[in-house]
């Protein structure tokens, strides 16, 4: 199962800064460096996984609770797999989450967007809460003023950055929803896989 993806704004700008076109797993570190890769693991491992997710999808959550710290344990720290997290926002709420993770220091990124998925009954879907009110108390758990939390909301060129990243994923990938796992370039699959199904494919890639 995957969730799809819903339209974020009736019109984006043209692509600026998250490098459309380039290769997947060897994208260029852009000069605004909210919008370098953020990944895990050995760059030189002979498999490179990139995840496609939104920090609103519920199927992505279960993967990262439930499988991703096997992945990680045995399959990332010991320098099989380099591991790189690709922005897909399903909707405004994780277009939001989006770019707030992305503007924390890059060593806070993978525990912030973690604690995210851990607890989106809470920050996303609870009941009469505000997440963008939600949103700003975890970052300032992560050490995000709230004025770098207003002015990082405020910022169309980030905001377009990841849609226009999003764009270039649908058009050359055919990715349409979350999670979505791309294998060396090579296999790409858009489902919630289980560690198993997950090892499989580094298996047959090393």
């Amino acid at each position: 199962m995957l969730i799809k993806r819903r339209t974020l704004l009736a019109s984006a700008a043209p692509a600026l800064l998250l490098g459309a076109g380039v290769a997947s797993g060897a994208r260029a570190q852009a000069a605004d460096p909210r919008l370098a890769i953020r990944a895990l693991g050995n760059p030189s491992a002979k498999v490179h996984v990139e995840e496609w997710f939104s920090l609103t999808c519920t199927h992505c959550a279960r993967f990262s609770q439930e499988v991703f710290p096997e992945v990680r344990s045995k399959l990332i720290d010991t320098g099989k797999v380099y591991y790189i997290f690709c922005d897909f926002p399903l909707d405004q709420v994780a277009l939001s989450a989006a770019m707030i993770a992305r503007a924390l220091p890059g060593e806070r990124y993978e525990a912030f967007v973690l604690a995210l998925l851990a607890s989106q009954d809470r920050w996303a879907f609870g009941k009469d809460v505000n997440p963008q009110d939600e949103l700003r108390k975890m970052a300032a758990l992560a050490g995000m003023s709230a004025d770098q939390f207003q002015q990082t909301l405020a910022d169309d060129k980030l905001r377009h950055a990841i849609m226009d990243e999003e764009d270039r994923a649908q058009a050359q990938y055919k990715i349409d929803g979350t999670p979505t796992f791309r294998f060396n370039d090579k296999e790409q699959v858009s489902q919630e896989l289980t560690y198993e199904q997950f090892a499989q494919k580094v298996e047959s890639l090393s």
